[in-house]
């Protein structure tokens, strides 16, 4: 597995490559002859979203790669050995593409036949940049085959920077190469599917709000595949894009509207993701504390009861989002969260100015949090205060997620709401980190207790997020205060 970074140039039939000595050592060109087919559904879900699933030979990379998108001018790249077979994709990697396939059958949809000179720039034994001189001839598979014929270079790191790439990419242009317009051969080859966004209006609020809905839903589907292979962050950052989903959709529900039942499925998937997501951070959290602690007051096998028994209980939350992100329900939710952005329900609302009508909805958002702290204040119960701050702090959330949606649109006037929002957010959140860490350690001592072992480290951690919880309380009028006096200068 690794990460391409690439930059792409269309040239004519007689460009040839410039001179890029003194940037670093040439050597070459090399020829090799690159023979790949690339697999997608027949309605060409993979391309649509970016992603390239191809099985190769020639060169000095042969075998079956799979191209994820991460960010602009970048995607990872994960590969498996070269197998006889052209008709049966490797199941580990059409696993990775389920949320794009959702049980569709992969096909081979094109070939690319190239003839490739490569140019190293290296240092010494370091390999910095590859330029690639590519004769392409690609030929579309269906009932009646299509064949295409183009020439294009391809400037791709490998033990480089962007500062290096980027003055290879200058020298290339000013030999007569254009940046491609295409992001891949593929791409260039193929149709171009269907926009997965629907067509609004410049400047309305239905087309900022949409074209945000897209992005999130984009970001929760490329999390999919990293999820799959338990990834670092990845359960957080696909939990995130859920989150943000489920919250616009409230909050934009006088733009696009009868989201209740998607509302819901985001919640049911949240939670699945949670388990894993929040068995890690206590794990981790508990760790942390444990190392901080002198040796002589880690008593008992704690480590192991807040180590690997938590550890083995997120392996088996684990299990069950697999289980989960290869169900039909999540399938079916994916499919409404396509519809939701292809073929929106819009309300009036959604062709009015974005500014004026989205402002509003921002405001709204503050008014709300305004009302669950009002709300708390007056609850006398601790357990029912408690509630009810978590009530503000859900409310925060969703002004924060509003306002930062609404930022590259609306400008920096967003960005000074969801700053205040994102604190409180942040002390309430310590609070309530801090009490449901006391609970999972009183479970954990109990049943450590049961076992017959010493129990004398986990009222010690027990008493310390005790005083972190209350710490976070005692800071929150301050917050808040400041909170108010910030939102008072925007709204």
């Amino acid at each position: 597995m690794g990460i391409e970074i690439e930059d792409k140039f269309d040239v004519p039939p007689d460009y040839e490559i410039p001179d890029l000595s003194g940037l670093a050592e040439v050597a070459g060109p090399k020829g090799y002859r690159l023979v790949a087919l690339y697999y997608d559904t027949p309605d060409l879900r993979l391309a649509a979203r970016g992603v390239t699933l191809r099985r190769r030979r020639g060169g000095d990379d042969a075998g079956w790669h799979l191209k994820l998108p991460k960010a602009k001018g970048a995607r990872q790249e994960i590969t498996r050995p070269l197998t006889p077979s052209t008709k049966v994709v490797p199941p580990e990697l059409a696993e990775l593409v389920r949320a794009y396939t959702r049980g569709a059958e992969l096909r081979a949809v094109a070939e690319l036949d190239t003839r490739r000179s490569v140019t190293l720039l290296s240092d010494g034994d370091t390999r910095l940049i590859e330029v690639a001189d590519d004769q392409v001839k690609g030929t579309v598979f269906g009932e009646e085959r299509r064949i295409v014929r183009w020439r294009e270079v391809e400037a791709e790191i490998l033990d480089g920077d962007r500062a290096l790439l980027a003055k290879v990419g200058k020298r290339l242009r000013k030999a007569g190469a254009a940046p491609s317009g295409a992001a891949s051969k593929l791409a260039k080859l193929l149709d171009r599917p269907p926009s997965p966004v629907a067509d609004t209006e410049p400047g309305s609020a239905g087309r900022v709000v949409v074209d945000y809905l897209a992005s999130q839903v984009a970001a929760l589907l490329s999390q999919d595949p990293h999820v799959r292979r338990a990834e670092e962050d990845a359960v957080h950052q696909m939990r995130v894009a859920s989150r943000r989903l489920r919250s616009s959709l409230k909050a934009f529900k006088a733009i696009v509207t009868d989201t209740r039942d998607v509302q819901e499925e985001l919640r049911w998937l949240g939670a699945v993701l949670g388990e894993a997501r929040d068995l890690e951070v206590i794990r981790a959290r508990f760790a942390g504390l444990l190392d901080r602690l002198p040796p002589e007051l880690v008593t008992g096998p704690v480590r192991i009861r807040l180590g690997d028994d938590l550890l083995t209980r997120e392996h088996e939350a684990y299990v069950r989002i697999r289980d989960t992100l290869s169900g039909a329900r999540y399938y079916t939710l994916l499919d409404r969260l396509d519809t939701l952005v292809t073929e929106p329900r819009l309300a009036k609302a959604a062709a009015k100015p974005a500014r004026k009508t989205l402002t509003n909805v921002a405001f709204a958002g503050w008014d709300r949090v305004t009302k669950a702290y009002d709300t708390a204040q007056g609850v006398e119960d601790p357990a029912q205060r408690e509630i009810a701050l978590h009530d503000v702090r859900k409310a925060a959330k969703r002004a924060r997620y509003t306002a930062e949606a609404l930022e590259p649109t609306l400008g920096h006037q967003m960005g000074e709401l969801a700053e205040p929002a994102e604190a409180v957010q942040e002390v309430l959140g310590a609070h309530r980190d801090g009490l449901v860490a006391q609970e999972t350690l009183a479970e954990e001592a109990e049943r450590a207790r049961q076992a017959g072992e010493d129990t004398f480290t986990y009222g010690l951690l027990i008493g310390l997020e005790r005083a972190a919880a209350e710490r976070a309380d005692t800071r929150f009028p301050k917050v808040w205060a400041r909170t108010v006096k910030a939102v008072r200068k925007v709204i």
